[in-house]
């Protein structure tokens, strides 16, 4: 009842999940990962624990098809599970159970990955998909995004829509961009309102608070607040409201 990419940037080395689905809060359990390590979504009839342990093993610096094999290994649900893995070394690994409901499936390109279920057909991960790849001149929030927008044109969940969310780390173990829309009837233009909201103060703020490279962060309100000013400013320009 979900699709989503798995992605891991080549510009900047950041991971990111976009997600999509009918369903309530999606962003709040299917995407799971951390900078400098790796990324997964864990969905179908959904095992939490696949986020915990495989971030986990993922942290240990275990390679994507490992952790699949292992994490499915051990839960006799698998056959209802799908997930799948982007690891530190950009190699993708994914599961699509027995009894996961049509249509479903995965596709993968260099350092991405898209999987689905209960989807219209697989047109919509191939779109998803083909859409990321050709989107390569966007910042990494926007090429998530702009792929889900062509998943959702190529029909999407099936049974509907209801939530979506975009997850990135980039320097560290919290995520550097996180927004997300749990309940709404048209949920990604509801994300694309959120993703220019948050491009005027949250993104450039966040960048200025504390990490493990700037302990301190910015503490200053005026230099923070010209930050954020200049921020908004360079975005606005590059992406007029159409």
């Amino acid at each position: 009842m979900t699709w989503s990419i798995v992605a891991r940037d080549a510009a900047t080395g950041a991971y990111g999940v976009a997600v999509s689905t009918c369903a309530f809060a999606v962003g709040s359990r299917v995407p799971h990962g951390a900078a400098r390590t790796g990324a997964l979504a864990t969905q179908a009839f959904l095992n939490p624990l696949y986020g915990v342990d495989g971030l986990r093993l993922l942290l240990e610096g275990r390679p994507a098809a490992e952790i699949v094999a292992n994490l499915t290994a051990a839960d006799e649900g698998r056959n209802h599970r799908q997930l799948h893995i982007i690891d530190r070394d950009g190699k993708i690994a994914a599961h699509t159970g027995s009894a996961c409901v049509d249509w479903c499936g995965s596709v993968e390109g260099p350092q991405v990955s898209v999987a689905g279920n209960m989807l219209a057909g697989p047109q919509v991960i191939e779109e998803t998909l083909k859409a990321y790849i050709a989107a390569s001149a966007l910042d990494f929030d926007e090429r998530l995004l702009v792929a889900l927008e062509a998943g959702e044109r190529a029909g999407g969940d099936k049974r509907g829509r209801q939530s979506c969310a975009i997850r990135i780390w980039s320097t560290d173990a919290f995520p550097s961009f996180d927004i997300r829309v749990d309940d709404h009837a048209d949920p990604l233009a509801e994300l694309r309102r959120l993703w220019r909201i948050a491009h005027q103060r949250s993104v450039p703020y966040q960048a200025a608070s504390p990490s493990r490279a700037r302990p301190a962060g910015i503490t200053d309100r005026t230099e923070l607040d010209r930050l954020c000013s200049d921020y908004a400013a360079a975005w606005n320009a590059r992406h007029p409201e159409s």
